[in-house]
C-alpha cells in the first residue's frame, strides 16, 4: 500500500521542518540506554528523507541538536557527536542516490573538530546537487540566531552601511542562518509535546503546527502522509478572509 496515494501531490508543503522528539524515551520504555533510541533515530531520518524524496518535498529542516543539548552529561553528547560522524559517513551514499544537498544551520564551529570536518565535507560533496536540500539544525538556537542577526545589522547601521530605514524582512532574513531557505510550511513534531523549543522562530510565522504522539524512533512514511493530509486540509490565509482567497 502506497501511503502517499491520497495526498495532493499539487498542494504539498515546499518546506518541511520537523522536531525529531522521544528518541530517549523511546529506548527507556523498552528498558534501553537512551544511546540505543539515538541510533533507531537515525533510522528514522534515512526513511524520512527518502520519503521526502519520492513526494519531490524542496526543503526538509531536521533539528538535530540544539544550543540547549549541550546542557546534557558529557557521555550523551559524546555518543550523539561520534553518531552524527558515523551517520554522515553512512549516509552519503542516500544522498548521492536521491540528489539531496546537505545544508546546515546553527553555530556549527562548536561542533568537534572531527564532527565539523566530516559535515563540510559531505556538503562539499552534495553541493552541486539540484533535488531536495536537507538542512541539518546543529548546536541551532532560534534565539541565538536572531540575537546574532541584530548584532550584525547593528554594526552596518554604525558603519553607515545601511541606515535604519532600510531595515524590514528581507534585510533581517539575509542575516539569518537559514537566508537562503525559504519559509517553513509545515512544522512536525514527535512525542506528543506540545511546544516549539527554540527551532526557527522567525521562519514559523505562518507556519501550520502538527504535533503527534509517537516518539521518533516510531515515526513512518504513514506518519508523514497524515501530516500532510493534515496540512493540506487547512485553510492558509495569511492574514486574508476566506472570501478574499476564493
Amino acid at each position: 500500500m502506497n501511503s502517499f496515494a491520497d495526498i495532493d501531490k499539487k498542494n504539498l508543503p515546499r518546506h518541511i521542518a520537523i522536531i525529531m522528539d522521544g528518541n530517549g524515551r523511546w529506548a527507556k520504555k523498552q528498558g534501553r540506554l537512551r544511546v540505543f533510541g539515538h541510533e533507531n533515530g537515525v533510522d528514522t531520518v534515512r526513511k524520512t528523507v527518502e520519503n521526502c524524496v519520492e513526494i519531490n518535498i524542496e526543503y526538509l529542516t531536521l533539528y538535530t541538536f540544539s544550543t540547549e543539548n549541550w546542557k546534557r552529561p558529557k557521555l550523551e553528547i559524546d555518543i550523539l557527536m561520534k553518531l552524527l560522524v558515523s551517520s554522515l559517513k553512512k549516509e552519503l551514499h542516500t544522498f548521492m542516490e536521491n540528489n539531496v544537498r546537505l545544508n546546515a544551520i546553527g553555530d556549527i564551529n562548536s561542533l568537534p573538530k572531527k564532527a565539523y570536518r566530516e559535515l563540510k565535507e559531505v556538503m562539499e560533496k552534495t553541493k552541486n546537487h539540484t533535488g531536495m536540500t536537507l538542512t541539518l539544525a546543529l548546536s541551532y538556537g532560534a534565539r541565538e540566531e536572531i540575537k546574532k542577526a541584530v548584532k550584525e545589522i547593528s554594526i552596518k547601521v554604525k558603519n553607515n552601511i545601511i541606515s535604519t530605514d532600510d531595515i524590514d524582512e528581507t534585510i533581517i532574513n539575509t542575516h539569518l542562518y537559514t537566508h537562503d531557505l525559504p519559509d517553513v510550511d509545515l512544522l512536525i513534531r514527535t512525542s506528543g509535546e506540545c511546544r516549539i523549543s527554540n527551532f526557527l522562530l522567525w521562519q514559523i510565522a505562518y507556519a501550520e503546527l502538527y504535533f503527534i504522539d509517537v516518539f521518533w524512533p516510531d515515526f513512518s512514511d504513514l506518519h508523514l502522509a497524515e501530516a500532510i493530509q493534515s496540512y493540506q486540509n487547512r485553510e492558509r490565509r495569511f492574514g486574508k478572509t476566506s472570501e478574499q482567497l476564493n
